[in-house]
This record gives C-alpha cells, structure tokens and sequence, in this order.
C-alpha cells in the first residue's frame, strides 16, 4: 500500500507476480487455471478453498505482498480467514481493447477506420463491465484491481498513438476512475515497448505500471525519472533472460531494476510478465534471493 501510495516502505521493497506458475515445482500441486469454475455445490466451494490456500501458501512462501485471484467466492474466502490483513487482496478487470489475436486482428483494422462507431459502441460496453466487475470485486472483499489488457508488442504498440488516444485511453481513464472510486488501488498492465504511448498510460491515473517491459525497450531509470513522482512502477527483472541468460545476466538485471526503481518509494518488484511455466525455479527463486539481499530500505547495501 506504501509503494502503491508513492512512499518508501518501511522495511524490503515489495514484490508480487501476476500469477506464478511454478507450482508443482515449489509445491508438487499443478498450477490452477481456476479455482472450481464450471462446478457447483460441494465440489466447487472444496475448490475454493484449495484454490484460496495455495494462493496464500504461494504469498507465504515467496513473501508476496499481493495476492491476484479472479473468483469472488476466494475473495469472500480470504477476507473472512483475516488474510486481507496481512495481504493485499487483487482481481482483475480492464475492458479496454488489448491486441487482437491473428483471427481477428484484420476484421479489427478494419472496422476501426470503417465503422468506427460501432467500434466505440463495443468498447463502451466493455468499459460497463469492466465498471460492474470491479465495484462487485471491492464489494467481495478486494482491495486492488489489475487491468492486464495488452496493447504493445516489442515493436511498439498495435495502435499509432492518435489511434490509442481515440479507442482506448477515453474507456482507460473511465474504467480507472470507477475503480478509484470503489477504493481500490489500480495497477496497469501491459508489456512491450509503450513508449510512444506512455504519456497516456500515465495521464489514465492508475496507481502503478506494470510491467516496464526491458525486452520491448522499456528502460525503468527513464520511466522512474519522468514519472516516478506520478505512478508507482512495477517490474522488471527480464523474464527473456530469467529463461535463456546466464545467472550473471540475471542479477544484473535484478539489480538494474532495485537500484533504478526504489530511490524514494514508490515501486514494486517483480519479473517483466509473470513467473510462467518454463521458467527454472531456481533461477526465479535467485531473483528474490537478492530482493532479500539489496532489496531493504531499512539496511541498504549498495549495489
């Protein structure tokens, strides 16, 4: 909440994942899709609260801040277990047009230049429901929302920013706002290179930036000195390197990252995607080893 704030954390700079994968290899339990949709009665609430265990045995585990669920019955789990005193508890809802798959990216060009308002009529409402879902999240017991809809490949961002100004930031600043509203703490996801849109991203007003991507030309020293008064930021230890790179390469992009991004607060450590499925777990783990190591405000060790 500290860093989500734009304060310095009394103690270690915190970290979370949008979703770790790695669970059969920390634990020996497959990593969960979901927590039970599809079932009813008995064996989906069973389902909840394994799914609502693991995750918390997940934030135990790898000292994780925040813990990122879909389900409100896990949120109404959680918050009656009194985790949300010790974790901050986080959903999920954007709205906002990400990339298109390859089935659909042609059709989608298309009708933005053809028929661009029944374009704008779609997005308006996926912005309702990403409003709705929200409010229903914060009602559950969440206090955080991630928005994990892409718009950038490594290339830069599928839209030309005169593009991303009309169809996307006006639903981005609304749904933010809504979720502002219901007090929670927004966190924006989107990797690639994002900065020829990075103003924008920054004017919608969520309260941290996810991922900061160094594999699409994001440089967090660059972010942080323009923005780090305005917006928490949140990676980003280069997940290309954490599966391909040698260990060396991965400390030193672990450390690029703590040295750029906690002077004064305001930051969240983490990996450039989420700790998927591939990854070495030992690698990951390194990487928080050295959280440990240079991550702590109260005893800094230089780098």
């Amino acid at each position: 909440m500290a860093a989500l704030s734009l304060q310095q954390p009394d103690d270690i700079v915190p970290t979370f994942e949008l979703e770790f994968q790695l669970t059969e290899e920390l634990f020996g339990v497959p990593w969960p899709l979901s927590s039970g949709w599809g079932l009813t009665g008995a064996e989906r609430e069973k389902a909840v609260v394994e799914y609502a265990e693991l995750q918390v045995k997940i934030a135990e585990r790898l000292d994780y801040s925040i813990i990122r669920i879909y389900d409100l019955d896990v949120f109404r789990f959680l918050k009656k277990e009194g985790y949300g005193e010790k974790f901050l508890l986080c959903g999920e809802a954007d709205g906002t047009m990400s990339i298109p798959d390859g089935s659909s990216m042609e059709d989608l060009a298309c009708a933005l230049v053809e028929e661009p308002e029944e374009v704008h009529a779609k997005l308006a409402k996926d912005a309702a429901w990403a409003k709705d879902w929200g409010a229903q999240l914060a009602e559950s017991g969440a206090e955080c929302v991630t928005m994990c809809a892409d718009y950038c490949f490594n290339q830069g961002p599928f839209l030309s920013p005169k593009q991303f100004r009309e169809f996307v930031f006006p639903y981005l600043a609304e749904v933010i706002a809504s979720h502002r509203s219901n007090g929670l703490k927004v966190i924006k996801h989107t990797d690639g290179d994002i900065n020829p849109i990075l103003d924008h991203l920054v004017e919608a007003n969520p309260h941290g930036l996810h991922s900061l991507d160094p594999q699409g030309h994001v440089d967090i020293a660059e972010v942080k000195r323009k923005y780090g008064d305005k917006i928490c930021l949140c990676g980003n230890v280069n997940c290309g390197l954490l599966q391909t790179g040698t260990d060396e390469e991965v400390k030193e992009s672990a450390l690029y990252s703590l040295r750029h991004g906690m002077p004064g607060g305001g930051f969240i450590y983490c990996t450039s995607n989420v700790a998927f499925k591939g990854l070495e777990l030992d690698r990951y783990l390194m990487i928080l080893d050295i959280r440990q190591e240079y991550g702590r405000y109260d005893s800094p060790k230089p780098f």
